[in-house]
């Protein structure tokens, strides 16, 4: 392939769409730093990651003065060289959030410039397992929503052809229960529901309330613990039935690799940006298929869906839209799943100016060579 002649990278700030609220915090904004590269052909790659909250200039800091210096020159097309690279780099910083995110705004560009000049879908040039996975929807399981509105959420996601729904944990174990009782009485026993409660436990407290839920056929108790306790999720996987799930806040493969060895979860959650890119996740998918363990990625729908179509152990992806305000178009749903867009690289439509309009003043750079 191609040098690289110019890598361009802003920040857009979106707001949530609905209110969300989990055991542990609320979610006020999604920085969104993006990155452009172009390479001689003059072919360009789009790619993205995500704060909740806050960190997007740190992340645009490295992104400008210690990621873009070294991409200027480079073959394009030497995706897992320059990812390597860019790691090594900032590896007194390794492993972390800020570097994680960073790397994933590059490595995903490069990816998305490899399969537009291939002419391919990522779907199928990073595997090609399948066209479509199943949707789960999050967005009305919110801690702060009453249990009503739990319910004709639920519902109505099962008549829209969702196959699931993830509901919040962290009140006290009585109301949980009450909630997911309540919900689980009227989607019946042929629709799934998540549990998900953001780190908030102890060790003692996550297996007591797992008792609880496993009379309600929950499909999984997610982030139960906080995420460096690998040994409170082996104890905890080993005194339940209820599938346990992490993944969203590991940053790095070899902490999958601990969790894994030690069977302290029985779903990986890897998250494309947190993880670093596109190549540590498919890493990542791959080595949780070794393990016969599932993979169900955390948030950022848009880019998931390709990547659970191109690995064979992909169960669901999360329903949760927050591009739409700089897309052209969304996700395409059938009958409760997410299809892989056919068109040529991420399949994300990026709307170029309301990304340009809705960008964060000071929060921009360009190099060239």
């Amino acid at each position: 392939m191609a040098r690289i002649v110019r890598v361009e990278g802003l920040m857009v700030d979106l707001k949530p769409k609905v209110k969300r609220t989990d055991a542990i915090q609320s979610f006020i904004s999604q920085e969104t730093p993006i990155v452009r590269i172009t390479d001689a052909d003059g072919a360009v790659g789009m790619g993205y990651s995500y704060t909740i909250g806050n960190g997007g200039p740190a992340v645009m800091s490295l992104l400008e003065r210690t990621f873009a210096p070294r991409l200027v020159g480079r073959d394009a097309g030497m995706v897992e060289a320059i990812w390597k690279d860019l790691k090594f780099s900032t590896h007194a910083t390794w492993v972390g959030a800020v570097t994680a995110l960073a790397l994933a705004a590059v490595d995903t560009a490069l990816w998305d410039l490899r399969c537009r000049k291939a002419g391919l879908p990522l779907s199928v040039m990073a595997g090609g397992a399948r066209d479509r996975v199943p949707l789960y929807t999050t967005e009305g399981g919110w801690l702060h929503i009453d249990t009503a509105a739990l319910v004709d959420d639920a519902v109505r996601a099962r008549e829209a052809g969702f196959r699931g729904s993830k509901i919040k944990v962290g009140r006290p174990i009585h109301e949980d229960v009450a909630r997911l009782s309540a919900v689980r009485a009227a989607v019946g026993p042929g629709f799934e529901i998540f549990t998900d409660a953001n780190q908030a436990f102890a060790v003692d407290e996550a297996i007591r309330r797992a008792r609880h839920y496993e009379g309600l056929d929950i499909g999984w108790l997610e982030e139960p613990l906080p995420a460096d306790d690998v040994e409170g999720h082996a104890r905890l996987s080993r005194s339940t039935s209820l599938p346990i799930a992490v993944g969203e806040s590991l940053y790095s493969l070899p902490q999958f690799r601990d969790y894994l060895a030690r069977g302290a979860c029985s779903v990986v959650q890897v998250d494309v940006a947190r993880i670093g890119g596109i190549t540590p996740w498919l890493k990542t998918a791959h080595l949780a298929e070794s393990f016969n363990v599932a993979v169900a990625p955390h948030f950022l729908m848009e880019l998931h869906v390709a990547l659970c179509c191109a690995v064979p152990n992909a169960r669901w992806v999360e329903y949760i839209p927050q591009l739409d305000a700089l897309t052209s178009e969304g996700m395409r749903i059938e009958d409760g799943h997410g299809v892989a867009s056919g068109a040529a690289g991420l399949g994300i439509a990026w709307d170029i100016a309301a990304i340009e309009r809705l960008a964060v003043a000071g929060a921009r750079f360009a190099l060239a060579a």
